[in-house]
């Protein structure tokens, strides 16, 4: 319609960016609309309560679990974490769930489908949740309840019920809510497909292979390194990640780069810093980064069975 070739790059990659916006806009508000239903029915009080009624590793798999149905990025997940922690959950519990809520949820597991296929997303989530469980579990183990800021240790949890809803207030809920999220998302979907936009037509496929591909073997820990400084959130990341399959980078590569994204992203790391001392910090990134690289590696070494 545009008189554009789109066997060109410019053509193809406006091509893209409109394909791959409207793409991620439809799935965006269908499944903010489906998670925000699902989410109504576990307010922070009730997650609170069903977290209490477990204990030891059961406790760090509900957490992690609840994690999957909650914000979608780790500075909406922050909030949460402090409330929790103010509460008196155990530390490694909450730390479970500040891993699991912006590395998976059910939106990631949706959108991972439709660019790698059911298997890939399904061990995704699943890896995910053992990273979330193991980093809250260790946490726990070593006792690190003196290295949170004592303003969150000494705020007493305010136990409030939440109105039963209903029906009606619960699709409105979720309405409020695709409009809320896709507000403060929606710039970084343009911001992340027009990077794939890019990738995908003007970046020679050589160079991604031999950055990302399986000869470089520093390619995971690459990967992991940049997606630090980085803020997106699952949705954001996902046009440059199907990009860069294209574009021949591995599996492990580029789920290392999407979980650095969405779990260790500076804006975060900058606000959990102001809950939590700097050794616990470090050790929550180390946690985070050591998980994920291990990820990275083994679902490259395994490619070959999940495509």
């Amino acid at each position: 319609m545009l008189g554009l070739d789109v066997g060109e790059r410019a053509g193809g990659s406006i091509q893209f960016f409109l394909y791959d916006v409207l793409k991620i806009t439809v799935l965006l508000c269908f499944l903010i609309f489906v998670i925000s239903y699902i989410q109504s029915y576990f307010p922070p009080e009730r997650s609170k309560r069903i977290l209490g009624r477990f204990h030891g590793v059961g406790a760090n798999i509900i957490s992690a679990l609840l994690g999957t149905v909650t914000p979608f990025c780790s500075c909406s997940s922050i909030p949460l974490f402090i409330g929790f922690a103010s509460a008196g959950l155990p530390l490694g519990v909450t730390f479970s769930f500040l891993i699991s809520s912006p590395m998976v949820d059910l939106g990631s597991l949706i959108l991972l489908m439709s660019i790698f296929g059911v298997k890939v997303a399904i061990v995704y989530v699943v890896v995910g949740l053992m990273i979330a469980v193991a980093g809250g579990t260790l946490i726990e183990k070593l006792h690190m309840e003196k290295y949170v800021e004592n303003f969150i240790l000494s705020a007493s949890g305010v136990d409030i019920e939440s109105p039963a809803l209903t029906k009606q207030e619960r699709v409105q809920f979720a309405k409020e809510q695709v409009v809320f999220t896709f507000k403060k998302v929606f710039p970084y979907i343009l911001i992340g497909v027009g990077i794939g936009a890019v990738i995908h037509n003007w970046i020679p496929e050589n160079w991604i292979e031999a950055v990302l591909g399986g000869d470089n073997p520093f390619g995971v820990i690459l990967a992991a390194l940049v997606g630090v400084p980085m803020y997106a959130d699952i949705f954001g990341t996902i046009p440059v990640a199907e990009a860069l399959l294209y574009k021949g980078a591995q599996i492990g590569t580029i789920l290392s780069f999407m979980m650095a994204v969405t779990t260790l992203s500076l804006p975060s790391m900058i606000m959990l810093r102001k809950a939590v001392k700097p050794k616990l910090l470090a050790l929550f990134i180390g946690i985070c980064t050591v998980g994920i690289i291990i990820v990275g590696y083994l679902f490259n070494a395994f490619q070959f069975l999940l495509i």
